[in-house]
């Protein structure tokens, strides 16, 4: 009875076991496996680049779990980068009565996980800075500002500005623009503000401080008053490799740095090759190279003509005012006395000036740290100026003079024999036979170019005129002026002589139009 006994208990308790086992397979494993009608394929099996991800009864919901997956690992990356990933998705179908599905949360973390391993490259967000043909990249809003901040840093040491990005509603893409205003009035939506991306003229950056003549020199503000970009600006949003991004140094060495540009000079009354090479710090032999209408540096120049200089220049430019008062020696304005019996080239003297001295309160203009406008607000007169009284003819001249007084024309232009061994057998002006020390005059006023030896010519001067012509006066055994000296017409210039290749003492004299010699005798009176 008692084995009896023993036997029952132990078959309760391995049923009591059996049910417990059954309800908890029920609780918990039977909702993954779910039973499916003969349908076709409706049991799938995902695998991404070849790691098997799970299983799920719908094939339509696999593009969606791997856009959530996606958007996670990007999440991951801060939110701001864009991440590209080699995948290969694969799914497999097969018909089945009772699967095991995975979790929708399942499939994306075994998704996330594979595709963090697959990444190939993050296209970071960043930012694109245009100035005209230059561009840097930089990675935040706040780089941006960083950049731009330091290119007004120089000409703003007291930190009273400051520059503000704003998105450009204008624009169908994502385009900053910035602003420069005061530190002061930043909040102040009213604040006038120079806006990146439009060149200023120096008047419109000057029309906010007008003139005011009553006030006391103590009340003018003696510092900076005005600040702009010159250059055009533009700020891009963008997705960029890590290597295609630059550091803050790196773009504001880049669009601070000066570069050399070409700009147009254009020619004004007294200039000459060498003093424009000297005032602009251009070598002569890169001024011949970059301009094709100059052959040497002795190639005469016209006032007006437009000649290519290179000057240095950053690709970011600023433009900036400042107030200053100051104290300074000025000059009056030249009085000219007319005289109608003389020539326009003859004038005297009748006062000599002498300087003034007064305070002055004034606006600077500059671009950089070149000036480029200044305007007096206010000046007090210590000392008169005295103006400086020349009394000067308004009668025209003849065009060209002869340049000696008397002589024997001994050769004629054009074609000839030639004189001596080496010599042209075109005659390219006129020769005059005089004595040695002869006086030679300048045949029209211009500039002098050449004063010394010039190989066959001896002794000669070059004078270029305004007209745009050329003489040239050779053989010549004393020259009276120097390179760059402004001469009158008929002004003493040189002493005739017999030097270089000459065949005894004359004055060769030639007139130029355009670097091409013409016969003086037809434009002389």
């Amino acid at each position: 009875m008692r084995t009896i006994h023993h036997y029952y208990r132990r078959f309760r308790l391995c049923f009591i076991e059996a049910a417990a086992l059954s309800l908890f397979f029920c609780a918990f494993l039977l909702p993954s496996w779910k039973q499916y009608r003969h349908t076709g394929d409706n049991y799938f099996t995902i695998t991404l680049n070849g790691v098997e991800i799970g299983h799920t009864g719908s094939a339509d919901q696999i593009d969606k779990l791997m856009a959530k997956a996606r958007k996670q690992v990007a999440l991951e990356a801060v939110g701001s980068d864009l991440l590209l990933m080699d995948l290969n998705l694969e799914t497999k179908g097969s018909e089945v009565v009772w699967a095991k599905i995975d979790s929708e949360e399942t499939l994306i973390s075994n998704m996330a996980e594979v595709m963090r391993k697959s990444v190939k490259e993050t296209l970071h967000r960043s930012y694109t800075v245009k100035i005209n043909e230059t561009a840097v990249n930089l990675a935040s809003h706040e780089e941006v500002h960083a950049l731009l901040e330091q290119a007004i840093a120089a000409y703003d040491p007291q930190n009273t500005y400051d520059v503000e990005l704003a998105l450009d509603s204008n624009r169908e893409v994502n385009v900053l623009e910035a602003r420069i205003t005061t530190k002061e009035n930043a909040a102040n939506e009213e604040q006038i503000c120079y806006t990146a991306g439009i060149t200023k003229a120096l008047e419109e950056i000057t029309d906010s401080i007008q003139p005011i003549m009553d006030k006391d020199f103590q009340e003018y503000e003696k510092g900076l008053v005005d600040i702009a970009y010159a250059d055009k600006i533009e700020v891009v949003e963008a997705y960029l490799l890590e290597d295609e991004l630059n550091t803050v140094e790196e773009a504001v060495n880049r669009v601070t740095k000066e570069q050399e540009v070409q700009v147009i000079y254009k020619v004004v009354a007294g200039d000459t090759l060498s003093q424009i090479s000297l005032d602009n710090n251009i070598p002569m032999e890169e001024l011949i190279a970059i301009n094709d209408a100059l052959e040497d540096e002795n190639t005469m120049i016209r006032v007006d003509q437009e000649l290519v200089i290179t000057v240095p220049e950053p690709d970011l430019s600023v433009l900036w005012k400042e107030e200053d008062v100051y104290t300074e020696d000025y000059e009056a304005e030249i009085q000219y006395i007319p005289n109608d019996d003389w020539y326009t080239t003859q004038r005297v003297t009748r006062q000599e000036p002498s300087a003034g001295r007064r305070k002055v309160a004034a606006v600077v203009a500059y671009k950089n740290n070149t000036e480029i406008g200044r305007e007096i607000l206010k000046e007090e007169i210590y000392a008169e100026a005295v103006p400086k009284i020349v009394e000067r003819g308004t009668k025209i001249p003849p065009t060209y003079l002869k340049p000696i007084s008397g002589g024997r024309l001994s050769s004629g232009f054009g074609a000839r024999s030639a004189p001596t061994k080496g010599a042209s057998t075109y005659h390219k002006g006129v020769d005059w036979a005089v004595p040695i020390g002869t006086t030679v005059v300048a045949s029209n006023g211009g500039t002098v170019t050449v004063a010394g030896w010039a190989s066959g010519y001896g002794y000669a001067v070059y004078i270029n005129h305004s007209d745009g012509r050329q003489t040239r006066y050779g053989h010549l055994s004393k020259v009276l002026v120097k390179p760059g000296q402004t001469v009158a017409q008929g002004e003493r210039i040189a002493l005739s002589g017999n030097t270089g290749r000459s065949t005894g003492p004359h004055l060769h004299f030639e007139i130029r139009i355009n670097g091409e010699a013409v016969n003086p005798l037809k434009h002389m009176n």
